[in-house]
């Protein structure tokens, strides 16, 4: 299930540094993204440049986008952050989260349409500059069917 935003003051902090995080993704290296652990969800096409992970901060990567981490460090109790990338074509089958102690928060920065995150009954596109949250505990899944590449900045944090 999708959640209201209201109660997260932290999404209008990403919506307000959207275009220095946008100008920090552009400028990094494509080879830079490493691909989503769990292929069994996506097989290929699912990337991404972590800054967080776990509660971990990774150092060089933060070093390369300090204006994208110091707005993600404005999320609290914040686990893990990094850009999610999917190339065309990509689908990330139905999956749930393993833990409901966190929610997740997605800002649009490259959203060609044909996008979509579908979570429970409800899809939802993505809109550059623009937040949501949803609960990954409920089965959901996303795609691109598009000819160009999605990319997000994806924020887990403790409920």
């Amino acid at each position: 299930m999708f959640v209201d935003t209201d109660p997260y003051p932290f999404t209008k902090v990403l919506e307000e540094a959207y275009p220095q995080i946008k100008r920090e993704l552009l400028a990094l290296s494509q080879e830079t993204f490493q691909a989503w652990p769990e292929r069994f969800l996506y097989g290929v096409g699912w990337d991404v440049f972590g800054l967080q992970a776990f509660g971990q901060k990774i150092e060089e990567n933060c070093k390369k986008c300090p204006e994208t981490f110091r707005a993600v460090s404005q999320v609290p109790k914040m686990t893990t952050a990094g850009f999610s990338k999917l190339q065309p074509g990509t689908e990330i089958v139905p999956h749930q989260g393993y833990t409901n102690q966190v929610l997740r928060c997605h800002l649009g920065l490259i959203t060609p349409k044909d996008c979509a995150l579908k979570v429970g009954e409800e899809t939802r596109s993505w809109e550059e500059g623009k937040c949501f949250i949803f609960d990954d505990t409920v089965l959901h899944s996303a795609w691109n069917r598009s000819d160009s590449q999605r990319i997000v900045l994806l924020i887990d944090f403790e409920r």
